[in-house]
């Protein structure tokens, strides 16, 4: 390829890319502040007391946005032990009025995780409460998790998607080797990981965690995945603070943001809104990729 043709797909790419951020959070450097819900009925340490969890997750996407986020993602986050597959009915419902309430304070894209991988009642509770996208922790392959072994379910996710006529409407956002989590090959390649969630399992976007909530993702696994796809939305999925953003994001899109943003940095602390804004002026301040 000539030098021409290759500016010329370099430039597209870059167009692409842009392109997609823009749509989904209206900025090429997205900020996504996570509500970590109070436990939810259907969980073992689940108080009675659903006020309490409208109150909380009000406050915090209420700081969030204040703070200037470019996005909020709902989870079930206090409900651990997890189930590994579909969680509890009266969750799912408990889900969509939290995201209802939360669209109704924040005019913000909105998104549904269901902890710990179920797709589909996040995909439901998105449908149901006009949120734009989800987080799949295991979404192609399978990974040894605290839960057991985890499979992902992509074929079957996509086709529900297209049956609640929400292709258009909400993305996927898979992460690739997530947190709390081990392939089931020590010998697995990050790189075709990526590929295979993007190219054979249609994510809208990659997320790439550390190995756990609060650690900041591996440079090189980061590159490596940056790498594979090029042209895909990438965000880091934990571990983003004041220190290492400006490493992270030379090579991600955008940031999904917790503990960071939490009181004194305790993940179990409501959110910080003068945490949030020093986050959000810190990201602005990174120069784009």
């Amino acid at each position: 390829m000539t030098a021409s043709g290759v500016s010329k797909q370099a430039a597209s790419v870059c167009y692409a890319l842009t392109t997609m951020l823009q749509e989904l959070f209206g900025t090429i450097k997205p900020v996504i502040g996570v509500v970590h819900l109070l436990p939810l009925p259907g969980s073992h340490r689940y108080g009675g007391d659903m006020e309490a969890v409208f109150e909380r997750a009000e406050q915090e996407a209420a700081a969030l946005a204040s703070g200037g986020v470019h996005g909020i993602i709902v989870e079930n986050f206090f409900d651990a032990p997890f189930t590994k597959g579909r969680v509890d009915t009266a969750t799912a419902c408990a889900l969509a009025l939290v995201a209802k309430r939360i669209t109704a304070i924040a005019n913000l894209p909105l998104g549904i995780n269901a902890l710990r991988n179920d797709g589909h009642s996040a995909m439901a509770v998105a449908a149901a409460a006009d949120a734009q996208f989800i987080r799949v922790n295991v979404y192609t392959g399978a990974m040894l998790t605290d839960q057991g072994i985890i499979e992902g379910e992509a074929h079957e996710l996509l086709k529900y998607r297209r049956l609640l006529g929400a292709d258009r409407r909400i993305r996927i956002l898979a992460d690739v080797m997530v947190k709390h989590a081990s392939p089931l090959t020590p010998f697995a390649d990050i790189r075709q990981v990526a590929k295979d969630t993007v190219h054979r399992g249609l994510a809208d976007g990659v997320i790439v965690s550390g190995t756990g909530t609060g650690s900041a993702p591996d440079l090189n696994d980061l590159n490596a995945v940056r790498e594979a796809l090029p042209n895909t939305p990438l965000f880091i999925g934990s571990g983003a603070d004041k220190d290492n953003l400006g490493k992270l994001l030379a090579t991600a899109d955008g940031v999904i943001v917790a503990s960071s943003l939490k009181r004194q940095g305790i993940l179990e602390n409501p959110v910080d809104v003068d945490r949030v804004r020093s986050f959000v002026n810190l990201v602005k301040a990174v120069p784009a990729r």
